[in-house]
């Protein structure tokens, strides 16, 4: 089928649907099983595929886990012995899946094994919860479907809630785009000592992938031309999750540690809010789309079942617990806020972004929040979140803009989450960011026009593995955005990583940057490094 085949079924759709029944979910699930021709009659309705009639490796995408609970790990993998083709190289039928957990790299000593069913509806995904682990314990595991065996992954259970552990690592990660270089980075986090990676949006980007991969300029492969146009529909989403897990190093870097998952807007369409898309079509397109790319989004990633999405809605925003030492509430910023102010990009602040009915989080998950603040006894409290929450001036004068994209357009959302934190007697506030393909390092103040009052927390901004190609040390606007902003602590513009090391008595941050990602192999090095004190918030020099 083209691609305007599929253009024009999502346009039908839309049509066939109308606004008032497709904004339910039942009406957004019929639409979807509408468009992009799902059985209706769910997982269970295909016939089973003897494995032994695979004949090609189906694990080419490696293997996952991820959201790691006390007794519990989720391990995740997909079928696909011919990745670049809308169907994987296999028919539409139901394959079981064999798995086995194990104490050590070998499988001499199985802790768990079992049998999962891979269903052509879920595009022969796997999501196995594995339940009645010990806690805080390093495990291994495989897949196996019919003569093939995956490979291994390493995974940990998260430790127990009343744990007092005395150090977390932990790995942030955001924005890689395929087109724009080679992941590097993931390279050498496949190598680092943590204990977790949190992904903080944009794993995939909707844009066209060329032949020669864009900025990776291949000379020795071909891209398919399916790749070269935009994901718009559900074949599209699943082909792009395939190209971008074909990447060894970011295969290398799942298979290595845990991931907890957030998505920014690239995973749907660029700058995309609630149920407003970036361009003007329909809303009732839209939402198919959305709900194509959240389907495709939970298919390809470790995530539980409570995060299945129902049409276009997906609970994502959730909390992990690592014993007494942190606490994580993982948000999503981008499927419940209102529209950008002033027509998004960088703009003069005003009466329309200051509003106080502006949300970046939606009422539901604002509330979830500062209850969970309310009710933490962790030393840290960590938020894992897309954009940047700090206030960022362009320029150091009383002309400057701000992003509208950023909680700087929401501003009055920032002040209630800030003031949330303070209120429910959170001491140890750290925000994780992605987004904005640069390192920042941020304290969080309690009014951003006084750099004397009050710090409430910090934030680490975790540069892009590829997104914005290779980037500069020093950004050309290096200057004024570090005299506009005196509460920013670093900026740098290259590629890489943020080491978070979290400890009872104090936090440390090491930005890991690579010099090049348009060609492959570039070494790693740390930016800068920062501490911060337990009860003492702010960023000092390590």
């Amino acid at each position: 089928m083209t691609h305007s085949s599929h253009q024009q079924e999502l346009r039908d759709a839309a049509r066939h649907t109308g606004r008032r029944r497709f904004l339910t979910v039942t009406g957004a699930a019929a639409a979807l099983a509408f468009s992009v021709g799902l059985p209706a009659a769910g997982a269970a309705s295909a016939a089973e595929l003897d494995g032994r009639k695979i004949g090609e490796d189906p694990f080419t995408l490696g293997v996952a886990s991820g959201d790691p609970l006390p007794d519990s790990v989720l391990l995740w993998t997909r079928l696909a012995p011919r990745p670049f083709e809308p169907d994987s190289g296999l028919p539409a039928a139901r394959v079981q899946v064999r798995w086995e957990l194990a104490r050590d790299e070998r499988f001499r000593h199985i802790v768990r094994r079992g049998a999962a069913t891979a269903h052509p509806e879920f595009h022969h995904s796997v999501h196995v919860e594995v339940k009645s682990l010990a806690p805080d314990r390093v495990l291994y595991y495989r897949f196996r479907a019919g003569q093939w065996t995956s490979p291994v992954g390493r995974t940990r259970t998260a430790p127990a809630p009343g744990a007092h552990k005395r150090e977390l690592s932990l790995a942030a990660v955001s924005c890689q785009a395929y087109h724009d270089g080679y992941f590097t980075a993931y390279k050498h986090l496949a190598q680092e000592d943590v204990d977790v990676v949190l992904h903080l949006g944009d794993y995939l980007y909707e844009y066209a992938v060329s032949a020669t991969g864009g900025a990776r300029n291949y000379t020795d492969r071909t891209l398919p031309a399916l790749f070269n146009r935009e994901t718009t529909t559900l074949e599209d989403y699943r082909l792009r999750y395939a190209l971008y897990k074909s990447d060894p190093d970011l295969r290398a870097a799942h298979a290595a540690h845990p991931f907890v998952v957030t998505w920014d807007d690239h995973e749907t369409e660029n700058n995309y809010a609630g149920e407003t898309p970036e361009n003007s079509v329909p809303p009732e397109e839209f939402l198919i789309r959305r709900a194509a790319a959240y389907r495709a989004y939970w298919e390809n990633q470790p995530l539980r079942a409570p995060q299945q999405p129902s049409g276009p809605d997906m609970r994502l925003y959730r909390r992990l617990q690592f014993g007494r030492l942190a606490q994580f509430d993982i948000l999503d910023t981008r499927q419940y806020r209102s529209d950008q102010a002033y027509g998004d990009g960088w703009q003069t602040p005003g009466p329309e972004s200051e509003d106080p009915a502006r949300t970046l989080t939606g009422a539901a998950q604002e509330r979830w929040l500062i209850d969970g603040w309310r009710h933490s006894k962790a030393t840290w409290n960590v938020v894992p979140q897309q954009v940047t929450l700090a206030r960022r001036r362009d320029v150091p004068t009383d002309a400057y803009k701000l992003s509208m994209d950023s909680w700087d357009g929401y501003p009055a959302s920032r002040d209630r989450v800030l003031k949330g934190a303070e209120s429910a007697g959170v001491d140890n506030l750290m925000v994780l960011t992605g987004d904005v393909h640069v390192g920042y390092a941020f304290d969080l103040k309690r009014d951003f026009d006084d750099p004397a009052s009050r710090t409430v927390g910090t934030e680490i901004v975790a540069t892009s593995i590829a997104s914005g190609k290779n980037g500069s040390e020093k950004p050309a606007n290096w200057t004024n955005i570090m005299t506009a902003n005196p509460h920013m602590k670093f900026y740098n513009g290259r590629r890489g990583y943020a080491l978070v090391t979290l400890q009872e008595r104090l936090a440390r941050a090491d930005y890991r940057t690579v010099s090049a990602v348009t060609t492959p192999g570039a070494p790693v090095t740390t930016a800068a490094s920062f501490v911060t004190e337990v009860g003492n918030q702010g960023l000092t020099p390590a």
